[in-house]
């Protein structure tokens, strides 16, 4: 059995440091969370993202939602640490595009 490919990404809260990832699953979850995310604040929660997100990942890589949540904290942290997302500072946390 072949390892699967991996991609490199980044944690905003720690600057430096990559973590290698399933690249499909990684690319699947950021293309889904990308297309659900406000284009300006006051942006949505994580748990909005997630809701609106799940119908749109493919079956074979997340079947019924599995691990969807981990995936969606991994592709938020490395779009924040990219630029490509913005955190409000509210509580509960919300997300927009930048």
């Amino acid at each position: 059995m072949s390892e699967s490919e991996k991609i490199e990404i980044e944690n905003i809260t720690s600057p430096g440091r990559v973590t290698r990832v399933d690249k499909a699953k990684y690319l699947a979850m950021e293309t889904a969370y990308l297309s659900v995310l406000p284009k300006a604040a006051p942006g949505i929660t994580s748990a909005e993202a997630k809701q609106r997100l799940l119908p749109l990942l493919p079956q074979d890589l997340f079947p019924g939602g599995a691990k969807a949540g981990w995936w969606l904290k991994a592709a938020q942290l490395n779009l924040e640490a990219k630029g490509r997302v913005v955190r409000q500072d509210t509580k509960p946390l919300r997300f927009h595009l930048a």
